[in-house]
């Protein structure tokens, strides 16, 4: 006869695997623009988002090591606690972000763009350029990115206000053009992610020149 304790263990693994199959019925069904964004982080599509794959999906960007494991840090620190699904329990000290419900990771400071739902919103996402872009109708500057930045700060919401900064300030810096200008195609290509598997090919075949070389 197994042990008390070993059954126990047993019974848990069983129900964490499960759970796990669940969250990746996900990709059964069409996801919505939030859930596309977040799905380029979840490396094996299993529904389920850690950290090392959050260090993963920022370095394939283009991220250094250091900004990729505070970003890893940050990004599960802040949101894998809001988006536990209902009759789910977490591992321990793993700190999952689940695809299902990305939308209740949503944090304050942001511009709307995401509904409630994690739906995309053309309105508020035209309102950012018609607010800010001020030097040309379809980019944004430096200095017009702060501007939108602060406009959205929420006093009492400091991780939100943090998010926000870190999220945009990583857009900019990867993204930008060489005259400074982020354009307006490209922060739309990173409400359904397509933004990331533009940026990790590119990456792929400047490591893959560089070989030739």
């Amino acid at each position: 006869m197994g042990s008390k304790p070993a059954d126990a263990a047993g019974s848990r693994q069983q129900q964490q695997v499960k759970e796990e199959s669940s969250m990746a019925d996900v990709y059964n069904h069409e996801l919505t623009p939030l859930q596309k964004h977040a799905a380029f982080f979840d490396r094996n599509r299993d529904g389920v988002i850690y950290p090392s794959e959050t260090y993963q999906g920022l370095r394939a960007i283009g991220c250094g090591v250091v900004v990729s494991a505070a970003g890893a840090v940050f990004i599960n620190g802040l949101l894998a606690p809001k988006t536990v699904p209902a009759n789910v329990k977490p591992p321990a000290f793993k700190f999952p972000i689940y695809v299902k419900t990305i939308q209740q990771g949503k944090h304050g400071s942001d511009t709307d763009v995401y509904d409630t739902n994690g739906r995309f919103v053309p309105e508020k996402f035209e309102e950012i350029f018609k607010k800010h872009a001020h030097t040309r109708p379809d980019a944004l500057t430096s200095k017009e990115l702060g501007e939108m930045l602060k406009a959205n700060r929420d006093p009492k919401d400091f991780k939100g206000r943090v998010g926000a900064f870190g999220e945009w300030r990583l857009l900019y810096a990867l993204c930008k053009d060489k005259e400074g200008f982020l354009h307006k195609e490209t922060v739309k290509a990173v409400y359904d992610g397509s933004v990331f598997e533009k940026l990790e090919q590119e990456k792929k075949e400047s490591k893959e020149f560089a070989k030739k070389k």
